[in-house]
């Protein structure tokens, strides 16, 4: 089996790899680094594939925004709801989000569709996506590697214990996962629960303002 695996990987490994980034990939590019740890793929290949995937796929939906931004508005209700709260974060913190964009859970294709419809030139974008790109691909490529180094501490033969611990690292990532999302979702409810109060206070105070013109 572990032959077997090995030989996929050496195969295949990459190209899934660069599809994987080019769409989100941090879980992806996460097990590639405790692979590439147990010897079935290169760390240096997975940082590249990593790099490649990602920087391509934020400069094909910048592009994109810069092109098909408003059909996309149009046309994805979804897209239309998030535009407003992207372009918040774009014109408070300014070209920095271009930098932290593949960083943000939940917006990490929106953003840069986004930028692609500001007034960002093409060329400051493509700066810092090299930047942003190169930094994400070490940063997650190196956290599966550590996630290995860390296990040999406690195993002595990791081979035996392989199976084993990928279940836990899908475990970690699925836990990293959904407090993501159930941060999310307790932002957003705090959010209606804050819009309910402005509306329920606004009612309130046109009844008294009622009130008294009857008065």
């Amino acid at each position: 089996m572990q032959q077997f695996l090995r030989e996929y990987l050496q195969v295949h490994g990459y190209w899934v790899l660069f599809v994987g980034t080019f769409l989100e990939g941090e879980a992806i590019l996460i097990f590639a680094g405790f692979l590439a740890f147990q010897g079935y793929l290169s760390i240096y290949g997975v940082i590249l594939s990593a790099f490649a995937g990602s920087f391509l796929g934020d400069q094909f939906y910048f592009h994109m925004g810069r092109l098909k931004g408003p059909a996309l508005l149009r046309f994805f209700t979804r897209f239309a709801r998030k535009f407003r709260k992207g372009l918040k974060l774009i014109e408070r913190y300014g070209s920095f989000v271009a930098f932290i964009s593949r960083y943000t859970y939940g917006f990490r294709i929106l953003l840069p569709i986004i930028l692609g419809m500001t007034n960002l030139s093409a060329r400051r974008f493509l700066v810092l996506n090299l930047l942003s790109a190169f930094s994400w691909a070490i940063i997650f490529s190196l956290a599966g590697y550590l996630f290995g180094k860390g296990a040999e501490l406690f195993f002595d033969d990791l081979e035996k214990y392989e199976p084993f611990l990928l279940l836990v690292l899908a475990g970690l990532t699925g836990c990293m996962w959904l407090s993501h999302f159930f941060a999310h979702r307790w932002r957003r409810r705090r959010a209606r629960a804050r819009l309910k109060r402005m509306r329920a206070w606004q009612a309130e105070k046109e009844n008294v303002e009622n009130e008294d013109d009857i008065d």
